[in-house]
């Protein structure tokens, strides 16, 4: 029995869901839940049945680790199973950051589930390499890692300010990122299966985003087969929370047109 199918037997979703008609499924990002998209959310819920997820090791989301507050190699898998199997579709897949990736891997993995695609900052790969430029410091993550093992709520609270430095309004967003997380790793890298993703997709950027810059994005929409990017002028890692009225429009426009 491989470690993915043992994941599989354990791991169990927290789903919080409002609203009627078509079904869209929300996956946060790292370290936080799926409280995090609070009130546009709440705003979508007026023109989906939105389903706000708690991956493992995350809030309400069940894990059979304590270190599961990562997700990578077969855990995506896993997890990716389970949502398979809890969410039977057609569905839509709103994703943010990791989450993005998530639902990047849930799309090629089981195409029939899914009807079209909200990928927000995010990107294939987390991580700076010779022929990734579009992406942080591989030692800056590592550097959370370590920290993580020391203490965990300080190092969430370094990483939250990261994802919203540079943004309109920077303090009220971080102010407002703490009380909702308070409320409530890297997959493997994805370039080569994105043309194998032929749904229907949307790719959400930060103008200001330093996490997962523009160029990220860029790229994304231009590998996936049926995708087209949006730039949302003066975000920074958290487009849904910074710029609400816009991101709800950009995502009820993609999905009910």
């Amino acid at each position: 029995m491989t470690l993915s199918s043992l994941w599989g037997r354990f791991v169990a979703l927290h789903v919080s869901s409002t609203g009627d008609d078509e079904p869209l499924v929300m996956l946060h990002g790292w370290g936080m839940h799926g409280g995090i998209w609070g009130g546009a959310a709440e705003q979508l819920a007026q023109h989906f049945q939105v389903h706000c997820v708690d991956l493992p090791g995350y809030k309400r989301g069940l894990f059979p680790s304590p270190a599961g507050r990562g997700i990578k190699g077969e855990g995506l898998e896993a997890i990716v199973s389970v949502l398979a199997a809890q969410f039977t579709g057609p569905v839509n897949v709103c994703g943010w950051s990791l989450g993005g990736q998530v639902a990047l891997h849930w799309a090629q993995r089981h195409p029939g589930q899914i009807k079209k695609l909200v990928i927000v900052a995010s990107t294939p790969c987390f991580v700076r390499r010779m022929d990734w430029p579009c992406a942080i410091a591989g030692e800056v993550l590592q550097e959370f890692a370590s920290a993580l093992e020391q203490n965990y709520s300080l190092t969430l609270k370094r990483f939250i300010a990261l994802q919203v430095r540079g943004s309109e309004h920077e303090r009220e967003l971080l102010q407002a990122m703490r009380k909702r997380l308070a409320d409530g790793g890297e997959p493997d890298m994805l370039r080569g299966v994105l043309p194998q993703i032929a749904q229907p997709a949307l790719v959400i950027a930060g103008e200001r985003d330093t996490l997962t810059p523009p160029a990220a994005s860029a790229y994304l929409a231009q590998a996936l087969p049926n995708a087209r990017m949006v730039a949302i002028g003066g975000a920074a890692h958290a487009p849904f929370l910074s710029h609400t009225s816009e991101f709800v429009e950009q995502v009820t426009g993609f999905i009910c047109g």
